[in-house]
């Protein structure tokens, strides 16, 4: 027998190749975008509670009541708007899911869907997974925003729906309002979707405020919302998030749900519900990762290396095209291996595998390792040499 793959194109993911090969090499590992410290004790210490006081079976479908209203209120302080928590609100087994679900619930076989790249990978799989077919857009080579022009010139009558990230990853790039307004006009009177990855939607920087699409008025209706627990709380292995939208999108966004994962860890959603009651407990996480963002960025300055700003994320991203025609992903395995510093070449979130010459650094680590990964970084020129 041949199985004839669904999905022949796709192999390891860089991510598991560069963490792989971090370890092997004993390297810093500034490659896979999780957090190198730990959560915050007290909310450890609610998990183990819920543990020990038995919250271990099955969680509702959509996720327990408390959560989801405690994560309404905090769309409400944050955004400007409540979602229901009964009907707009579904606990999830992370973004990723999340992101694949809602994918599932509105793209039919044949049906476009705008792609703005450089993007995560888990975003083309989802589409052709479920028959459609992917339409990329590049974004601005010089910052990362998006050419509204050539995302219009993208639409067609095929388009069912357009993924997005805001925070960005790789470039931290972080959309304003108006490209808020743009994407409105653009989709106004057209059967089109938006599926919003904002997982990074706590981490900006220089005071400059996250707007999620939920909190569009106009965009609000067509527009599902993919979070991360995860990401905000440094609890990347958990895998819990969630998805918001309105409750027609809801409705089929649960179909798919509740036969991918069904429910969510039970003792997680609980601790969690409680820990979310105090607000300064997310409203500090900009100013936590600014600081690391701001000493990472400081040093690399002092290397070879070209920084490409990073508004928001755990990312910085820098160019090295000065310096070297060397392949991006040669260059991340070459400085694994002899700089013992890990990062993610930037052609890999690119469907062509463009290779502009940046490489993506996680500063999402104890300061310590950021010191020491400078340190090295500036030997880089004697492995281009």
């Amino acid at each position: 027998m041949t199985l004839q793959s669904k999905l022949p194109h796709i192999g390891t993911t860089i991510f598991t190749v560069m963490s792989r090969l971090a370890t092997e090499e004993n390297a810093i590992n500034l490659s896979q975008g999780f957090p190198g410290f730990g959560a915050d004790p007290l909310l450890l210490e609610m998990v183990a509670k819920y543990v020990r006081d038995g919250m271990n079976q099955y969680a509702p479908m959509v996720g327990i009541p408390a959560l989801r209203e405690v994560l309404a209120e905090k769309t409400r302080l944050t955004q400007g708007y409540f979602p229901d928590p009964e009907t707009e609100v579904t606990i999830v087994s992370g973004a990723t899911e999340a992101i694949f679900s809602a994918v599932s619930a509105v793209v039919r076989s044949g049906d476009e869907v705008i792609i703005l790249e450089p993007a995560y990978d888990s975003y083309e799989p989802a589409v052709t997974l479920n028959g459609g077919i992917p339409v990329y857009v590049r974004l601005n080579s010089t910052d990362f925003s998006v050419n509204w022009e050539k995302v219009k010139a993208s639409v067609s009558p095929k388009t069912r729906a357009i993924l997005v990230n805001t925070p960005h990853n790789p470039s931290g790039f972080v959309w304003d309002k108006s490209d808020l307004d743009t994407l409105a006009d653009l989709i106004r009177g057209r059967e089109i979707y938006v599926i919003s990855d904002e997982v990074y939607e706590h981490i900006t920087f220089d005071g400059k405020p996250h707007f999620s699409l939920g909190g569009h008025p106009e965009l609000r209706s067509k527009t599902f919302v993919c979070g991360s627990f995860g990401k905000t709380f440094h609890v990347t292995g958990w895998k819990i998030g969630y998805c918001i939208a309105p409750r027609t999108l809801t409705a089929e966004f649960r179909k798919i749900h509740q036969y991918v994962t069904f429910s969510t860890v039970t003792p997680i959603q609980f601790a969690l519900a409680e820990y979310l009651e105090a607000p300064d407990r997310y409203l500090s996480i900009p100013g936590f990762y600014q600081k690391k963002r701001d000493l990472f960025a400081m040093g690399l300055a002092k290397t070879a290396l070209k920084i490409i700003p990073s508004q928001g994320s755990f990312f910085q991203m820098a160019s090295y095209g000065h310096l070297s025609s060397m392949a991006d992903q040669k260059l991340a395995i070459e400085m694994t291996k002899k700089l013992k510093v890990a990062c993610i070449p930037i052609s890999v979130f690119y469907s062509d595998k463009q290779d502009d010459k940046i490489i993506r650094f996680c500063f999402a680590k104890e300061n310590d390792q950021l010191e020491e990964a400078l340190s090295r970084l500036k030997k880089l020129e004697d492995i281009l040499n």
